[in-house]
């Protein structure tokens, strides 16, 4: 079992929920990564813009391919590489998200980067992450979901 941290928009994460967290797309790049990720991996979704963790999810299926538009960054990005998803620890409130600054002391993945650059771990639509890292954003999630 892996578990992957996924950077996204707001909006993107926007959709994801809209879509009841049954599905989610890698950016059409990102196909080799897609080719390793394997039902009951976890999913971390880290969102870019409020630099802050939403949600945990385990993925439930095998990788598949689908072109409908529903998340967006560039125009000709269409997120093919999907997974069925199923939720494990949302915070669907922005307010209420945990800042992964907060996290850092906590988290071996960012700590290849000095703490003035934390932010550099999380360019890229997806990495490979630590397990305990994932133990440590889901804690927080609960948390932060009450």
């Amino acid at each position: 079992m892996a578990v992957w941290c996924i950077t996204m928009t707001p909006d993107n994460f926007a959709k994801t929920a809209e879509l009841g967290w049954r599905v989610q797309g890698l950016k059409s790049r990102r196909e080799k990564t897609a080719r390793r990720i394997q039902p009951s991996d976890k999913f971390v979704f880290y969102i870019s813009k409020a630099q802050a963790f939403g949600a945990t999810v385990e993925v439930a299926s095998d990788m598949f391919e689908d072109h409908e538009l529903i998340w967006s960054s560039t125009p000709d990005e269409d997120y093919p590489w999907r997974f069925e998803i199923v939720p494990e620890v949302v915070v669907e409130d922005s307010q209420a998200w945990v800042p992964a600054e907060d996290l850092y002391d906590d988290l071996a993945f960012v700590k290849k980067w000095p703490r003035e650059h934390w932010k550099l771990a999380f360019q890229g639509n997806v990495r490979e992450w630590p397990w305990e890292d994932y133990e440590v954003v889901t804690a927080a999630l609960q948390q932060a979901a009450g």
